[in-house]
């Protein structure tokens, strides 16, 4: 019925396709893990570790297989079912362990301060945030273990030596796996992980009810694996559905409050919580990125407070004004207090700037309002220029078009991940510096100098390298993040603590912050900077900042925050 020729190509393209789904696979098990996990960074590269590793393994397996061809066939039915799988199983297992606590206080009617959370429970745990791992190592076994049986069953074909089958099949593999990466990127990268998940299973069970017809003759045991295929199917079906809703309801058990909004973009998974406090008050919402507290309704004014407040009553002017990253419009709402002519924002995340930008309905309900009545529909301002991109590029544009600004505000997430050591980088500083106008301010958000004390000083150090003259450091108490920092600097003159010194009245009232208050902030303990000369200032490429930070908050990062 076939020729060996079109036997021949579609074993190309049935491994090819399966090369792709095994790295669509990969990335979406690294990248569900790190969500759940917290520590993006540390998971994405382990688990690829893994999975690299155990399909080396895999390949060294799929020698016992005796008939490659009935081998082949029931493997890809059985990565199509793991594959398809593994996302809701990480999820309810993960529920289900960090829910359990909550269910004995319940049981035994246990006071809120002694829920259960050692022995048994946090074993429970450790099992939970190591399930990823074990499914990750088998299904890179399973991965592993199809081009050697594809290579045999091209072997077999020919009933002959083939001099180059081994460089064909890698080479169509790694083709594949270049194209799984482009449609993961391109495509999968901002749709629900289930799905996604469902339609890389039916590309792998496509290909594998392809390779069944093409080689019914030979499969031994053709009619339980057409039911395989069958079953497997309407699992599929049934995940692609319903995967999300279930994906969701599990996921609301990871958070303390009522998840009520949840979205993938590009580059981040985003969700909203709602707190009822007092049933006669609004409830207080909480925002997240990738499991981290971004900000809550109850206290966002004190952190953008004292990320703004310091450096706009620094600067000497207020016409230009730059705020890297702070795409939640927070930080622009309280730099447009100032009434600045115009304000350039950068931020990477076109769709994270838009939710807080435009009316968002979900089920009838306007689900983003609270967020455009928290930052007065700052990003519709018309004396807003927004550019979306790497803010390390885009300030080169900036600088090319001889901008100079008299604040730069630096609200950019912690840096933890390896690809944002570069914006706390001497170098981007440096870049900084030269968009600053002389008897400008510039602040940072410079994370907990409390949690990660190494990863505070060295921001401050860094930027005193790239040239800054003046480089102070102050802190406050935010309660949804503890103890946190920023690092502000001037160009030239005086500092920007000697500056708010020289004011009898603040020019602005923002409704929270006084004179005292600024002031005290730059105070602290008389042993805080004991170990300032070890601290290493992070230079581009280096990873200090990162190695400072992800070592100091190993234990603290969460989805569950306290």
């Amino acid at each position: 019925m076939f020729s060996v020729r079109n036997k021949d190509i579609a074993i190309f393209v049935i491994m090819g396709i399966g090369a792709a789904c095994g790295l669509i696979y990969e990335y979406l098990l690294a990248h569900y893990a790190g969500r759940v996990l917290g520590a993006i960074e540390t998971v994405i590269f382990s688990m690829i570790g893994i999975m690299v590793v155990s399909m080396g393994i895999g390949s060294f397996l799929a020698r016992y297989i005796k008939c490659p061809i009935t081998g082949f066939a029931w493997l890809e039915v059985i990565i199509a079912f793991v594959g398809v799988s593994s996302i809701l199983i990480i999820g309810s297992v993960f529920s289900f362990s960090y829910e359990l606590p909550n269910i004995i206080a319940e049981t035994f009617r246990l006071p809120a301060d002694i829920v259960p959370r050692g022995g048994l429970v946090s074993k429970g745990i450790w099992v939970a945030e190591h399930v990823p791992y074990v499914i990750g190592f088998f299904l890179g076994i399973l991965i592993g273990a199809e081009i050697p049986l594809i290579a045999r069953v091209r072997q077999s074909l020919y009933k002959d030596h083939l001099e180059n089958n081994t460089g064909d099949i890698y080479g169509v593999d790694y083709i594949g796996a270049g194209v799984g990466a482009a449609i993961w990127v391109v495509f999968m990268l901002s749709i629900e992980p289930t799905f996604a998940a469902a339609l890389t299973a039916t590309a792998n069970l496509v290909v594998g009810f392809i390779f069944y017809v093409i080689f019914y003759n030979s499969i031994k045991g053709k009619e339980v694996l057409l039911v395989g295929h069958l079953l497997v199917s309407c699992l599929i079906l049934t995940i692609g559905m319903y995967g999300q809703q279930w994906d969701h309801e599990m996921e609301d058990l990871l958070y303390r409050d009522k998840v009520v909004y949840s979205t993938n973009t590009q580059y981040q998974h985003l969700v909203i919580t709602e707190r009822i406090l007092d049933p006669r008050r609004q409830p207080a919402h909480y925002f997240y990125i990738n499991g981290r507290t971004q900000f809550s309704t109850l206290d966002e004014h004190i952190y953008h407070s004292m990320l703004t407040y310091p450096a706009m009553v620094s600067s000497a002017r207020h016409n230009e004004v730059l705020i890297v990253g702070g795409g939640d419009g927070l930080a622009l709402r309280d730099v447009l207090r100032w009434n600045p002519r115009e304000v350039t924002l950068l931020d990477l995340d076109e769709k994270l700037v838009n939710f807080f930008t435009k009316p968002v309905i979900v089920d009838g309900r306007e689900i983003n309002l609270p967020f455009l009545n928290l930052n007065k529909n700052s990003l519709s301002d018309k004396r807003l220029n927004t550019q979306f991109g790497d803010a390390y590029l885009s300030v080169d544009t900036l600088i090319q078009a001889n901008r100079v600004f008299d604040t730069i505000i630096v609200d950019l997430p912690d840096p933890s991940h390896p690809d944002l050591n570069k914006l706390y980088s001497k170098r981007f500083y440096k870049k900084l510096y030269r968009l600053l106008a002389g008897d400008g301010a510039i602040s940072i958000q410079s994370t907990s100098p409390y949690y990660a004390t190494d990863a505070f000083i060295s921001i401050g150090k860094t930027l005193n390298a790239a040239g800054f003259d003046n480089v102070e450091q102050y802190h406050h108490n935010v309660p949804s993040f503890g103890e946190w920092g920023w690092t502000i600097a001037t160009k030239h003159g005086a500092s920007a603590k000697s500056r708010i010194q020289q004011f009898e009245e603040l020019p602005i009232n923002d409704g929270w912050i006084t004179k005292g208050k600024l002031l005290g902030a730059f105070e602290f303990s008389q042993s805080f900077y004991k170990d300032f000369d070890k601290v290493k200032i992070n230079r581009l490429g280096s990873g200090v900042m990162y190695k400072y930070h992800h070592d100091a908050w190993t234990d603290q990062n969460s989805l569950f925050p306290y």
